[in-house]
Formats: C-alpha cells, sequence, structure tokens
C-alpha cells in the first residue's frame, strides 16, 4: 500500500505562482510513475502531467511551459511546481501513483494504483 497527502494549495491571483506537494508513504517501487491530475467542477478529470522513475517528465498543452513536476526521492516528495496562473487552472489538483511505467497520453486516468484526496488551486481574474 501507498498513501499520497496533497498539500500547498491555496487562492492566487492570474499571474501568481503556487508549489503543490505529494508526500508518499508506504511500500516502494524501483518502477513507478508519478502524475497529477485536475478536476474543475462539471469537468472530466485531466492530466496534468507526469514523471517516471527514470525522472523523465511529460506534460499536457495547457501547462506546458508554465507547469514544472519534480521530485525528492530521498524525502518520497513529488512537487508541481505552477507559474503564470490561469483562471482556467481552477480546480482540484490530484497526484496519483502507478506502479509501472507511463502511459504515454497524460490524460489517461485508469491504471493508476494509489490517489492522493486532493488540494483545491483556486485563480482569480
Amino acid at each position: 500500500q501507498v498513501q499520497l497527502v496533497e498539500s500547498g494549495g491555496g487562492s492566487v491571483q492570474a499571474g501568481g505562482s503556487l508549489r503543490l506537494s505529494c508526500a508518499a508513504s508506504g511500500n516502494t517501487y524501483s518502477v513507478y510513475c508519478m502524475g497529477w491530475f485536475r478536476q474543475a467542477p462539471g469537468k472530466e478529470r485531466e492530466g496534468v502531467g507526469l514523471i517516471d522513475s527514470d525522472g523523465d517528465t511529460r506534460y499536457a498543452d495547457s501547462v506546458n511551459g508554465r507547469f514544472t513536476i519534480s521530485e525528492d526521492t530521498a524525502d518520497n516528495t513529488l512537487y508541481l511546481q505552477m507559474n503564470s496562473l490561469k483562471p482556467e487552472d481552477t480546480a482540484m489538483y490530484y497526484c496519483a501513483m502507478r506502479v509501472g511505467w507511463c502511459f504515454l497520453d497524460t490524460d489517461t486516468v485508469d491504471g493508476y494504483n494509489y490517489w492522493g484526496q486532493g488540494t483545491q488551486v483556486t485563480v482569480s481574474s
């Protein structure tokens, strides 16, 4: 079992920045994929970006160049640095872990073994 706990959400004005954290505890795996997802009210959950156990990252087109995923493997913490935030970035943000390699598509939601409870990000214009 793996437990994921997100933190760092909040309210910011457009153009601002936030850094989300996802603390992982429990079992460890040599091959894994960590993903950030978000879900706005009335919309489907969508992928934000991924990082695999080799440290390679992939981003959704909507956030590429503005968001950066990183991880501190010593601390078992995943980060999502969000810059130049826009009102359309407002959503509940979730981290998730898949045991195995990442999917090619950042939007693939099924197949992740563990999910956090989410942290709310609100961007005002």
